[in-house]
């Protein structure tokens, strides 16, 4: 009976990661490691303001700005339930007190409380933030991508990592 509970969970829990995955336009793929480095390397000290983390996925990332930056307020959004479950349990192992994780929408989000805003989003949902930072938001921060760029902003910076796919890092100022 157990063995049944846990397949059970297990098929629910995949189910619900393929369902938002199609929902949002991309599965929760966490960055690497040297892309989280990089990431976290680029961003300007001191942060003044939030750092939010726009479709946090699995936490990876949200996890270690909230680690490299302990005075600063780190702010996730994800959808999907699952990595949504799974950041929370991390924030709770590694007792980040500074880390706040939301199951919601960054496009529902007011992004103008954020100094620092980073994204690893599907070239749709790059689209989507670059029309929600155009038309409604007051969000004037740094802006740093893994992987995906805004349609029409140039990047300050560029990086491609030293992996595989040449995985670029993108930092915007806006």
């Amino acid at each position: 009976m157990a063995e049944l509970l846990l397949l059970l969970t297990l098929l629910l829990g995949i189910v619900s990661v393929v369902w938002y995955s199609r929902k949002t336009g991309i599965s929760p793929m966490p960055s690497s490691p040297n892309a989280k480095k990089t990431i976290l390397s680029l961003v300007s000290v001191p942060v003044r303001g939030v750092i939010i983390d726009a479709g946090s996925g699995w936490g990876g990332l949200a996890v270690a700005a909230a680690k490299k930056f302990p005075q600063t307020q780190v702010i996730g959004y994800e959808l999907s339930p699952l990595p949504w479950l799974f950041s929370l349990l991390c924030k709770r192992l590694f007792n980040l007190k500074n880390l706040s994780l939301y199951r919601s929408s960054f496009m529902d989000a007011d992004l103008s409380q954020a100094d620092v805003l980073l994204c690893y989003l599907s070239p749709l949902g790059m689209e989507a933030l670059e029309t929600k930072l155009r038309t409604e938001s007051s969000f004037r921060g740094e802006l740093l991508s893994n992987t995906f760029a805004l349609p029409r902003y140039q990047p300050e910076k560029q990086i491609c990592l030293n992996d595989l796919y040449k995985t670029p890092i993108y930092l915007y100022r806006l």
